[in-house]
């Protein structure tokens, strides 16, 4: 709902702690706020390896909120905001560790999601609430607490800042004048990945058909490295193995570096979002029109329509909106003509 506000916020709060994905969602919102009031400061709560990400934006004052120390967290966080006030809060996180520390955040307008989306409960922890709109893609959800504070405008920019030395590690990484094409195989979520087999048929063909030098990148969790080992083994035409060995900043250096990304629903594919590469989205389990990358619908590969029909015998208009379906084995819906098609499209372009 719409505040009433009698002045410019001399100081707000944005309380987005994780993940990479959703803090790269949220930065157009912190971009349209510097916008609209330059003179505003800002104060972001945010988690520790988000931090990475973002913390050396200039002019915002990041606190960090390390969820591995558990109730020290919390301890930090109440010393550092003794004495504070802010006039208002974004609370962009739905979960009960947020919503517990937003207690600790002093701010007169507490605003939060609309009762309908707010999981685990947050709206008792808010006394505003954004409209209510459905059908949603979650960088539109977010825009709705700039919406909130009397703020039309939607700037889509994100200008996250990339170091010298992360711009020239991906230059020595891909010393080459071919496109390139980086393959992010893996999620946080292992249901959302799609096959080490049909990477590889499609990080071939890219090869084959288009001459491209193909770099396969990720961090270092036994599973990304074990996808990386498998893609590589399964390829005909080894790609460049990365996985494992960059830094966040070297990753999105990478990534600002690539032609097109190919990646299932994950922060990697925010992130070239984020850095103006085109993203070709896999997506069965999650609803690419919530979460797909974007700037890029017309590159998603989707099965998720039959697979929430298989799963749940009703269409995705009969279910609560960003369903998802968890079984293992739903990504083997896509084959690899279809990303590839998109591959050929992607590089027309």
């Amino acid at each position: 709902m719409a505040i009433t506000l009698s002045s410019v916020p001399k100081k707000i709060c944005i309380l987005r702690l994780s993940a990479l994905g959703d803090i790269s969602h949220t930065l157009p919102v912190v971009r349209t706020l510097q916008k609209q009031w330059p003179d505003t400061k800002i104060t972001w709560v945010i988690g520790k390896q988000e931090h990475q990400l973002v913390g050396d934006i200039p002019d915002i004052e990041f606190i960090i909120f390390d969820k591995k120390e558990g109730l020290a967290a919390y301890k930090k966080l109440r010393q550092q905001m003794r004495g504070r006030h802010f006039d208002v809060l974004l609370h962009m996180q739905m979960s009960i560790r947020a919503s517990l520390a937003s207690l600790l955040i002093p701010a007169r307008i507490k605003l939060g999601f609309d009762k309908q989306r707010a999981k685990d409960l947050q709206w008792l922890f808010t006394n505003h609430k954004i409209a209510y709109k459905p059908k949603q893609h979650v960088i539109d959800s977010f825009f709705g607490f700039t919406e909130a504070l009397g703020i039309e405008e939607h700037l889509l920019e994100w200008n996250i800042p990339i170091p010298d030395e992360a711009r020239k590690h991906a230059d020595q990484a891909l010393n080459t004048d071919k496109k390139i094409l980086v393959i992010s195989p893996c999620s946080s979520m292992s249901y959302r990945n799609w096959t080490a087999e049909g990477y590889a048929a499609v990080a071939d063909y890219a090869i084959e058909q288009h001459d491209m030098l193909v770099v396969l990148c990720g961090g270092p969790s036994v599973i990304e490295l074990e996808y990386g080992e498998k893609i590589a083994d399964l390829s005909h035409h080894k790609p460049l193995n990365l996985i494992g060995q960059t830094s966040i900043k070297q990753l999105l250096a990478i990534l600002a570096k690539a032609d097109v990304v190919i990646a299932p629903d994950s922060g990697p594919a925010h992130l070239a979002t984020a850095v103006g590469t085109a993203v070709i989205g896999l997506y069965a389990c999650t609803n690419p029109d919530r979460a797909r990358p974007y700037l890029d619908a017309n590159l998603v590969v989707s099965k998720y329509q039959a697979a929430v029909t298989a799963k749940y015998d009703k269409g995705i208009d009969e279910l609560p909106w960003g369903i998802r379906v968890r079984d293992a084995g739903t990504m083997v819906r896509i084959c690899p003509m279809d990303v590839t098609r998109k591959l050929d499209h992607a590089m027309a372009l």
